[in-house]
């Protein structure tokens, strides 16, 4: 157990110090422009607009199902930060609404911040759930505060003309890339395990319909960044049946909190 914790702190240290010995990243100037730019009933962008909804539906159906359910299949100690992850993810609705109304880096700002702080709180469930649950307690406020500092001081660069996405890359990409890893080492406290792998999946799938906005829209005449936000929404989605389905596992060793 301990060399597997070695190994994740020993390519998250990598993955940090590596961020200083590459050269700021200032953000593109044609990432705000998207394929799909059409209006309907006055709403400007209207499709990359309006499939930011089902983060909304999602993270408010899971959201409230934590609070109903009186024994929800989660770690009790860190309840906090499954609800704080399907709170992001319902705010992701309104910051990504938000900026699509208006793309410029102005409301960048209101759309990356949500994002951030589901990620941080993802991570901090997978860690718990799968690798060490004292570590992940102690490191949750860090990890939060950490990733909202990453978006304003992106924004920060970005005034002063010197734009640096190093650390809020960091904060989206790192995770992404230890998730499949702990998953993969660890053997988690719940059963229904598949429906992170598929969340992962959705992940990897909205990165590249992202990275093919123009492509799919010309092909389909509905843009890639609007198939990103539906496929990316169903990733808390899973999560959410996840909790609703799993048990604890009964030949689960107790070396979470511990080791």
């Amino acid at each position: 157990m301990r060399s597997k914790h070695i190994v994740l702190a020993g390519i998250a240290l990598l993955a940090v110090l590596s961020v200083f010995f590459v050269p700021a990243i200032p953000q593109d100037t044609q990432y705000h422009n998207f394929a799909d730019q059409r209006a309907f009933f006055g709403i400007p962008n209207f499709f990359n607009v309006v499939s930011n909804l089902p983060y909304l539906v999602f993270g408010l159906v899971a959201y409230f199902f934590l609070l109903k359910e009186a024994r929800p299949a989660i770690i009790h100690s860190l309840r906090y930060a499954y609800l704080l992850f399907f709170i992001g993810v319902s705010l992701v609705c309104l910051g990504s609404g938000y900026y699509h109304l208006f793309p410029d880096n102005s409301t960048l700002l209101w759309d990356r911040l949500p994002m951030t702080i589901a990620f941080m709180s993802f991570f901090t469930v997978i860690v718990a759930e799968y690798a060490h649950e004292q570590a992940a307690r102690r490191a949750f406020l860090p990890l939060i505060v950490i990733g909202i500092v990453s978006v304003f001081y992106w924004y920060w660069t970005e005034t002063r003309g010197v734009g640096d996405l190093r650390l809020y890359g960091l904060v989206q990409f790192l995770p992404m890339i230890l998730i499949p890893l702990i998953l993969w080492l660890y053997s988690g406290r719940y059963s229904h395990a598949h429906y992170f792998w598929i969340m992962v999946g959705c992940y990897l799938l909205a990165k590249v319909f992202e990275a093919t906005d123009q492509l799919i829209y010309d092909a389909i005449g509905f843009s890639g960044h609007s198939l990103k936000h539906l496929v990316s929404s169903a990733a808390p989605y899973l999560f959410y049946l996840a909790l609703k389905n799993r048990k604890e596992r009964l030949n689960f060793e107790n070396t979470v909190s511990n080791t």
